[in-house]
C-alpha cells in the first residue's frame, strides 16, 4: 500500500505569527515504514508541525519534500495523506460505511473498487458488524476507529495522527494503542504522530520527537529518550521527577572522576561537568533501604497507595524533598534509608534545558554526606 515514497524531509521549517514562533527551523527526515511521534506538553509545537504537514497551515520559510521533490506548496488534498483528528470529524448523518466510503467517492472511484476497499479496511479495524450504524450508535473507540478506517482506506502516503486516542478513558487508550500498532504493521503504513502522553508515545513509536516552544529537543528511539533524556526539559518531561541543584569538582583529576556535592548528598563518578550541575533521578530508581553500600537518610511526610504502588515523599534535608516510587510500604513520619539505582543518575550543566546532557558513562555512587 504505501510505497510511493522513500523519505520525507522537513527542512528549516518554520511557522510563525508575527513575532510569535510557534515552530523554529524544524529539520527532519522520516523513513517510508517509520511511526514517529511528535511529544511534548501543550504548546510546544508538535500539532503545528503536523499542519504543516497537512498542509493546513503555510510555511513561514523553509521546506518539506518528498524524494526530493517539493510538497509544501501543494494543497492538502494533492499531498496524499491521511488525517486523523482528536474529535474524530466523522459526518454523524452517514453510516460507518459511507464515512468510510466518503474520500473514495469524491475522487471518482469506481463502485465496485469502493466496495472492495471500505470492505477491507472495515474488517482490517473489526467494524464490518457495524458498517450500517450511524456514528452516535457506536462507543467511543469504535467511532476512532472509524475514523482511522477513513484515513486508512485511501492508501495515503502518510498517516497524520493528531492526538487520537485523549477522549477515550484509560482501558481503551491501551486497547486502541495495540490496534494503531496492528495497522501501522499490517497496512504498512508511514505514520506521524502528535501526543502528550509519554507512555502512548513509548509504546507505539519507533522515533520520538520531543519539542519545546517550538524546538526540537532531541530525536531518538523510544529507549534512548527514555534512559539517556538529553536536558534537563527532556528528562523532567520523561518522568525524572527528581531534580537536585548540586555542585561538581574534580575528585580524582588524574582519572576523570568527579565529587558532586549539595543538599545532603555525595555522588562520585566519571564526568566533564564543573561547577553547578543538576542531578535527575527517578523516583522508581529509588528503593527503600541502602543500595549497593549508598544510603540517604530521610523522614517520610506523604504516603499515597496506588494500587500496586505507594508514592512517597521524603524530606532528606530542610530544602530537599525526593519522589519515590516503591512496592514497599513506609509510614507518615517514619525515618527510612533510600538507596540510588547506580546507572539510573543523571547528571547535567545546571543550564541545561536547552543543551546535551553530561551524563557520566560509568555508572555513578551515591553515598551520605
Amino acid at each position: 500500500m504505501n510505497d510511493k515514497f522513500s523519505q520525507l524531509r522537513l527542512e528549516g521549517v518554520t511557522r510563525a505569527y508575527g513575532n510569535a514562533v510557534a515552530l523554529a527551523n524544524m529539520n527532519l527526515t522520516v523513513e517510508n515504514g517509520e511511526f514517529v511521534a511528535f511529544l511534548g506538553p501543550s504548546g510546544c509545537g508538535k500539532t503545528t508541525a503536523l499542519n504543516c504537514l497537512a498542509g493546513l497551515l503555510p510555511l513561514t520559510s523553509g521546506t518539506i519534500s518528498m524524494d526530493g521533490r517539493r510538497i509544501d506548496l501543494l494543497p492538502p488534498e494533492r499531498r496524499g495523506f491521511g488525517m486523523v483528528f482528536q474529535n474524530y470529524a466523522l459526518f454523524p448523518h452517514l453510516s460507518v460505511y459511507r464515512n468510510v466510503a466518503f474520500g473514495l467517492q469524491m475522487r471518482k472511484v469506481s463502485k465496485p473498487e469502493v466496495r472492495r476497499r471500505v470492505a477491507a479496511t472495515l474488517e482490517l479495524v473489526q467494524l464490518t458488524d457495524h458498517a450500517d450504524k450511524r456514528p452516535g450508535q457506536l462507543s467511543g473507540g469504535q467511532q476512532q476507529r472509524v475514523a482511522i478506517a477513513r484515513a486508512v482506506v485511501m492508501e495515503p502516503q502518510l498517516v497524520l495522527m493528531d492526538e487520537p486516542l485523549s477522549n477515550l478513558d484509560a482501558k481503551l487508550r491501551r486497547d486502541m494503542r495495540a490496534e494503531l500498532r496492528r495497522l501501522h504493521r499490517e497496512l504498512g503504513l508511514t505514520t506521524i504522530y502528535v501526543t502528550h502522553d509519554q507512555e502512548e508515545a513509548l509504546s507505539l513509536a519507533d522515533r520520538l520527537v520531543v519539542l519545546r516552544d517550538g524546538h526540537i529537543q532531541q530525536v531518538g528511539d523510544p529507549e534512548e529518550i527514555y534512559r539517556r533524556p538529553a536536558n534537563t526539559f527532556v528528562a523532567g518531561f520523561m518522568g525524572y521527577r527528581n531534580m537536585l541543584p548540586m555542585t561538581a569538582a574534580p575528585a580524582e583529576p588524574a582519572s576523570g572522576a568527579l565529587r558532586l556535592r549539595g543538599l545532603g548528598l555525595n555522588l562520585t563518578g566519571l564526568g566533564k561537568a564543573q561547577g553547578a550541575v543538576t542531578v535527575a533521578i527517578r523516583p522508581d530508581d529509588i528503593d527503600l533501604g541502602e543500595r549497593d553500600g549508598n544510603c540517604i537518610e530521610g523522614v517520610v511526610e506523604e504516603a499515597e497507595f496506588q494500587g500496586r504502588e505507594y508514592e512517597l515523599l521524603v524530606r532528606t534535608s530542610p530544602e530537599t524533598v525526593l519522589h519515590v516510587r516503591t512496592h514497599e510500604q513506609a509510614a507518615l513520619g517514619e525515618r527510612v534509608q533510600l538507596g540510588v539505582a547506580r546507572d539510573r543518575i543523571m547528571v547535567y550543566p545546571a543550564a541545561s534545558e536547552e543543551s546535551s546532557p553530561d551524563q557520566a558513562p560509568d555508572p555513578l555512587s551515591v553515598q551520605a554526606l
